[in-house]
């Protein structure tokens, strides 16, 4: 086990080096940064300034060097000492990017773990019953709101969702509340955007439990226990739906990377000030620190979630382990 965590440790280190540095030579290369830090009103004696405070005076590689060493010494600017892990300053604000996504990340870890338990509530227990009864009505019902669920887009939904609920005065409008002050006030706050962002992701459930476990019922073990006079429902929980959980396993660590790195259109839709609204925001402003700290840190993330799950998918499949 440790050397296959070992290789994919180093694998992941390695692309997150690879892609940190390809984005940055990419935003610092093309045009002039000091010029989106500026402003409108800017003078040569202001870009000049802003090149020494930012040490954007230097060569692009020398630069580089100094991001990654901030990240894990920190940097001193002109604005003042920046602590590790440092992304420096953002263009917009003047505040320190890694203290922004920080703050941003509570939000954005919310509505991550809401969400993800809403489609796998939802989604495993609709696949496990349309499994369990297959070819009935149930079944075809079950499949075909997946199918139709699974092809309508959150920023189509959302604001369908808001005109029902909040704009008709049933419900207050979503927003993010501080857990350990008010957990009430937390789940009600981010309670439709939970529904609506899992409705994609509790199709693809759906449909994939279905499957999987439709799969498993075949497999010789839980025929094997079939025939030695074990109930269809003890042999469907011990056997066939542990088999199933391995692919979704798989795919949830994904998702729940991709939904922490930020999801930006459910955040967006309802006006949440988390990770994915940050770097839309960013990217509007042309703020080149906070869009690197921003997918630096998502890709991390992606990197740390696809390992867990590569550990998990390995103790439970040894084979795993020699790919």
């Amino acid at each position: 086990m440790l050397p296959f965590l070992f290789r994919r440790i180093t694998g992941a280190v390695i692309t997150l080096v690879l892609l940190s540095a390809v984005t940055f030579f990419v935003f610092f290369s093309v045009g002039d940064p000091a010029l989106m830090a500026c402003g409108k009103n800017c003078t040569a004696d202001n870009v000049a300034l802003i090149h020494q405070n930012l040490g954007l005076d230097k060569p692009v590689p020398e630069q580089y060097w100094d991001f990654i060493v901030g990240i894990f010494a920190g940097r001193d600017f002109t604005l003042g000492h920046c602590d590790a892990p440092c992304f420096g300053y953002s263009f917009a604000t003047k505040q320190d990017v890694w203290a922004t996504m920080m703050d941003r990340l509570p939000t954005t870890a919310s509505l991550a773990l809401g969400g993800a338990i809403a489609f796998l509530v939802i989604g495993l227990g609709a696949g496990l019953l349309a499994a369990w009864k297959k070819g009935s009505f149930l079944d075809k019902a079950v499949t075909g709101a997946s199918m139709v669920l699974s092809s309508v887009q959150i920023y189509i939904l959302g604001p369908v969702v808001l005109g029902i609920f909040v704009y008709s005065g049933m419900m207050a409008s979503p927003k993010y509340v501080d857990f350990t002050k008010d957990p009430a006030g937390w789940f009600m706050g981010l309670l439709l955007p939970w529904l609506v962002m899992s409705t994609i992701f509790t199709a693809q459930y759906t449909r994939m439990s279905r499957s999987t476990m439709i799969e498993q019922l075949q497999e010789e073990h839980v025929r094997t226990a079939k025939a030695k006079g074990m109930s269809a429902s003890y042999v469907f929980l011990r056997y066939a739906w542990r088999g199933s959980l391995i692919p979704i396993v798989t795919i949830l660590g994904i998702d729940l990377s991709s939904l922490f790195g930020g999801a930006m259109i459910t955040e967006f839709t309802f006006q949440l000030a988390g990770l994915g609204r940050l770097a839309i925001n960013s990217v509007q402003t042309l703020d080149l620190p906070m869009i690197m700290g921003v997918l630096v840190f998502s890709a991390a993330l992606i990197l740390v979630f696809n390992i867990i799950v590569d550990a998990t998918y390995a103790l439970i499949d040894p084979r795993v382990r020699l790919s």
